[in-house]
Protein backbone atom coordinates (compact mmCIF):
# COMPACT_ATOMS: atom_id res chain seq x y z
CA UNK A 1 0.00 0.00 0.00
CA UNK A 2 1.04 3.44 -0.82
CA UNK A 3 1.95 5.66 2.64
CA UNK A 4 -0.50 8.56 2.98
CA UNK A 5 1.14 12.06 3.23
CA UNK A 6 0.12 13.93 5.73
CA UNK A 7 1.19 17.79 6.12
CA UNK A 8 1.81 19.75 9.28
CA UNK A 9 1.54 23.46 9.44
CA UNK A 10 2.55 23.82 12.64
CA UNK A 11 4.30 21.64 15.68
CA UNK A 12 1.49 21.73 17.31
CA UNK A 13 -1.17 20.53 15.38
CA UNK A 14 -0.05 16.95 13.93
CA UNK A 15 -2.07 14.12 13.01
CA UNK A 16 -3.19 13.43 16.43
CA UNK A 17 -6.06 11.13 16.99
CA UNK A 18 -5.55 10.08 13.20
CA UNK A 19 -1.83 8.61 13.52
CA UNK A 20 -3.32 6.19 16.10
CA UNK A 21 -5.94 5.02 13.82
CA UNK A 22 -3.53 4.42 11.01
CA UNK A 23 -1.04 2.83 13.12
CA UNK A 24 -3.46 0.28 14.52
CA UNK A 25 -4.68 -0.86 11.05
CA UNK A 26 -1.24 -1.03 9.89
CA UNK A 27 -1.48 1.81 7.13
CA UNK A 28 1.94 3.60 6.22
CA UNK A 29 1.71 7.49 6.52
CA UNK A 30 4.77 9.99 6.43
CA UNK A 31 4.71 13.27 7.93
CA UNK A 32 5.85 16.52 5.61
CA UNK A 33 6.64 19.35 8.10
CA UNK A 34 5.81 22.61 6.63
CA UNK A 35 6.46 24.23 9.38
CA UNK A 36 9.61 22.60 9.65
CA UNK A 37 10.63 23.73 6.32
CA UNK A 38 10.00 20.14 4.15
CA UNK A 39 9.30 20.60 0.56
CA UNK A 40 6.47 19.81 -0.58
CA UNK A 41 6.45 16.68 -3.15
CA UNK A 42 5.94 17.61 -6.70
CA UNK A 43 3.66 14.76 -7.45
CA UNK A 44 1.33 12.81 -5.41
CA UNK A 45 1.97 9.40 -7.41
CA UNK A 46 4.03 7.97 -4.36
CA UNK A 47 0.92 8.52 -2.52
CA UNK A 48 -2.24 6.77 -1.51
CA UNK A 49 -3.71 9.77 0.23
CA UNK A 50 -3.47 13.37 0.81
CA UNK A 51 -4.51 14.89 4.45
CA UNK A 52 -3.81 18.65 5.16
CA UNK A 53 -3.71 19.16 8.89
CA UNK A 54 -4.60 22.58 10.76
CA UNK A 55 -2.37 25.78 11.25
CA UNK A 56 -2.57 29.75 12.68
CA UNK A 57 -1.72 31.31 9.50
CA UNK A 58 -4.49 31.74 6.87
CA UNK A 59 -5.05 30.39 3.40
CA UNK A 60 -5.10 34.03 2.57
CA UNK A 61 -1.79 34.92 3.41
CA UNK A 62 1.02 35.16 1.23
CA UNK A 63 3.42 32.33 1.79
CA UNK A 64 5.44 30.46 -0.93
CA UNK A 65 4.16 26.96 -0.17
CA UNK A 66 0.30 27.75 -0.04
CA UNK A 67 0.14 27.78 -4.01
CA UNK A 68 1.80 24.09 -3.90
CA UNK A 69 -0.37 22.91 -1.62
CA UNK A 70 -3.45 23.92 -3.94
CA UNK A 71 -2.06 22.57 -6.95
CA UNK A 72 -0.96 19.27 -4.98
CA UNK A 73 -4.69 19.01 -4.39
CA UNK A 74 -6.26 19.89 -7.24
CA UNK A 75 -3.69 16.91 -8.43
CA UNK A 76 -4.63 14.54 -6.49
CA UNK A 77 -8.65 15.00 -7.19
CA UNK A 78 -7.75 14.51 -10.60
CA UNK A 79 -5.99 11.57 -9.95
CA UNK A 80 -8.56 10.59 -7.72
CA UNK A 81 -6.13 9.76 -4.97
CA UNK A 82 -8.72 10.99 -1.72
CA UNK A 83 -7.68 14.01 0.51
CA UNK A 84 -8.99 15.05 4.06
CA UNK A 85 -8.41 18.22 5.12
CA UNK A 86 -8.75 19.71 9.40
CA UNK A 87 -9.22 23.17 9.42
CA UNK A 88 -6.84 25.15 7.93
CA UNK A 89 -6.57 21.70 5.73
CA UNK A 90 -10.46 22.05 4.97
CA UNK A 91 -9.82 25.55 4.14
CA UNK A 92 -7.17 24.61 1.79
CA UNK A 93 -9.32 22.24 0.13
CA UNK A 94 -11.72 24.56 -0.38
CA UNK A 95 -9.33 27.45 -2.20
CA UNK A 96 -8.19 24.41 -4.19
CA UNK A 97 -11.51 23.94 -5.74
CA UNK A 98 -12.34 27.00 -6.01
CA UNK A 99 -14.27 27.97 -2.93
CA UNK A 100 -13.16 30.68 -0.83
CA UNK A 101 -11.82 31.90 3.06
CA UNK A 102 -13.43 35.13 4.98
CA UNK A 103 -13.85 35.76 8.35
CA UNK A 104 -15.75 33.57 10.41
CA UNK A 105 -18.73 35.92 11.77
CA UNK A 106 -17.19 35.14 15.62
CA UNK A 107 -14.23 32.82 16.64
CA UNK A 108 -14.86 29.49 17.34
CA UNK A 109 -12.64 27.72 20.16
CA UNK A 110 -13.74 25.03 22.53
CA UNK A 111 -16.10 22.37 22.69
CA UNK A 112 -19.65 22.72 20.43
CA UNK A 113 -22.12 20.90 18.71
CA UNK A 114 -22.30 20.50 14.94
CA UNK A 115 -25.28 19.35 13.08
CA UNK A 116 -25.64 17.03 10.87
CA UNK A 117 -27.18 17.65 7.57
CA UNK A 118 -30.00 14.92 6.42
CA UNK A 119 -29.01 12.55 3.34
CA UNK A 120 -27.25 9.78 2.32
CA UNK A 121 -24.05 11.92 1.69
CA UNK A 122 -24.07 13.06 5.72
CA UNK A 123 -25.18 9.61 6.43
CA UNK A 124 -21.92 8.33 4.21
CA UNK A 125 -19.67 10.47 6.85
CA UNK A 126 -21.33 10.32 9.65
CA UNK A 127 -23.73 7.22 9.67
CA UNK A 128 -26.83 7.57 11.41
CA UNK A 129 -25.71 10.74 13.89
CA UNK A 130 -28.02 13.78 14.13
CA UNK A 131 -25.51 15.88 16.05
CA UNK A 132 -22.29 15.36 17.61
CA UNK A 133 -19.66 17.63 20.01
CA UNK A 134 -16.53 18.33 18.45
CA UNK A 135 -13.73 20.82 18.89
CA UNK A 136 -13.27 23.79 17.16
CA UNK A 137 -10.57 26.55 16.67
CA UNK A 138 -10.67 29.01 13.92
CA UNK A 139 -11.66 32.32 13.14
CA UNK A 140 -11.88 31.91 9.66
CA UNK A 141 -14.27 29.98 7.28
CA UNK A 142 -14.80 28.33 3.84
CA UNK A 143 -17.33 28.56 1.71
CA UNK A 144 -18.24 24.94 0.31
CA UNK A 145 -17.21 24.98 -3.61
CA UNK A 146 -19.71 24.11 -6.51
CA UNK A 147 -19.80 20.31 -7.12
CA UNK A 148 -19.33 19.93 -3.20
CA UNK A 149 -22.02 18.94 -0.63
CA UNK A 150 -22.44 20.98 2.77
CA UNK A 151 -22.27 18.12 5.35
CA UNK A 152 -22.55 19.85 9.11
CA UNK A 153 -23.17 23.28 10.64
CA UNK A 154 -22.92 24.55 13.91
CA UNK A 155 -24.77 27.58 16.02
CA UNK A 156 -21.90 30.17 14.77
CA UNK A 157 -20.21 28.47 11.73
CA UNK A 158 -22.77 27.49 8.53
CA UNK A 159 -19.90 25.45 6.80
CA UNK A 160 -18.51 22.89 8.82
CA UNK A 161 -17.60 20.61 6.63
CA UNK A 162 -18.42 19.64 2.69
CA UNK A 163 -17.60 16.32 0.70
CA UNK A 164 -16.19 16.36 -2.81
CA UNK A 165 -16.68 12.41 -3.75
CA UNK A 166 -14.12 10.77 -2.18
CA UNK A 167 -12.49 13.98 -0.85
CA UNK A 168 -13.48 15.07 2.60
CA UNK A 169 -13.05 18.75 3.96
CA UNK A 170 -13.53 19.66 7.75
CA UNK A 171 -13.84 22.98 9.58
CA UNK A 172 -13.90 21.39 13.06
CA UNK A 173 -11.22 19.08 14.61
CA UNK A 174 -12.02 15.26 15.11
CA UNK A 175 -8.34 15.21 15.19
CA UNK A 176 -7.68 15.42 19.15
CA UNK A 177 -6.02 14.09 21.60
CA UNK A 178 -5.57 14.71 25.29
CA UNK A 179 -2.28 16.21 24.73
CA UNK A 180 -3.06 18.57 22.03
CA UNK A 181 -5.69 20.15 23.80
CA UNK A 182 -3.65 20.98 26.93
CA UNK A 183 -1.00 22.41 24.74
CA UNK A 184 -3.61 24.39 22.33
CA UNK A 185 -4.84 25.65 25.68
CA UNK A 186 -1.71 26.81 27.43
CA UNK A 187 0.09 28.17 23.77
CA UNK A 188 -3.92 29.84 23.08
CA UNK A 189 -4.28 31.53 26.62
CA UNK A 190 -3.65 35.09 25.04
CA UNK A 191 -5.86 34.28 22.37
CA UNK A 192 -9.11 33.19 24.24
CA UNK A 193 -8.10 35.85 26.62
CA UNK A 194 -8.93 38.49 23.49
CA UNK A 195 -11.33 37.26 22.38
CA UNK A 196 -13.52 35.95 25.50
CA UNK A 197 -16.46 37.91 24.75
CA UNK A 198 -17.29 35.86 21.93
CA UNK A 199 -19.74 33.90 22.46
CA UNK A 200 -18.01 30.88 20.64
CA UNK A 201 -14.97 31.11 23.02
CA UNK A 202 -15.05 28.73 26.34
CA UNK A 203 -12.27 29.18 28.89
CA UNK A 204 -9.43 26.80 29.33
CA UNK A 205 -11.26 25.27 32.28
CA UNK A 206 -13.98 24.92 30.85
CA UNK A 207 -12.56 23.34 27.49
CA UNK A 208 -10.61 21.31 29.92
CA UNK A 209 -13.65 19.77 31.93
CA UNK A 210 -14.72 16.49 31.17
CA UNK A 211 -12.37 15.75 29.19
CA UNK A 212 -11.72 12.05 28.87
CA UNK A 213 -15.64 11.74 27.88
CA UNK A 214 -15.38 14.26 25.44
CA UNK A 215 -12.49 12.72 23.68
CA UNK A 216 -13.69 9.10 23.45
CA UNK A 217 -16.86 10.29 22.35
CA UNK A 218 -15.02 12.88 19.47
CA UNK A 219 -12.36 9.47 18.90
CA UNK A 220 -15.72 7.48 17.90
CA UNK A 221 -17.01 10.00 15.52
CA UNK A 222 -13.39 10.29 14.28
CA UNK A 223 -13.08 6.33 14.05
CA UNK A 224 -16.74 6.15 11.08
CA UNK A 225 -15.00 9.57 9.34
CA UNK A 226 -11.56 8.02 8.84
CA UNK A 227 -12.72 4.30 8.32
CA UNK A 228 -14.70 6.20 5.37
CA UNK A 229 -12.11 8.16 3.81
CA UNK A 230 -9.42 5.09 3.90
CA UNK A 231 -12.09 3.03 1.61
CA UNK A 232 -11.04 5.65 -1.05
CA UNK A 233 -6.96 5.14 -0.59
CA UNK A 234 -5.08 3.78 -3.72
Amino acid sequence: MKPIAIFRHTPTEGPGYLAEFLDSREIPWQLIRIDAGDPLPDSVTTYGGLVFMGGPMSVNDNLAWIPNALQLIRQAVDADTPVLGHCLGGQLMARALGGVVTRNPVKEIGWGEVQVFPGADAQRWFGNATSFTSFHWHGETFSIPEGAVNLLESRYCKHQAFAYGKHLALQCHIEMTAAMVHEWCRMGEDEISLAANSPGVQRSDEIKRDLELRLARLNAVAEQVYLRWIEGLM
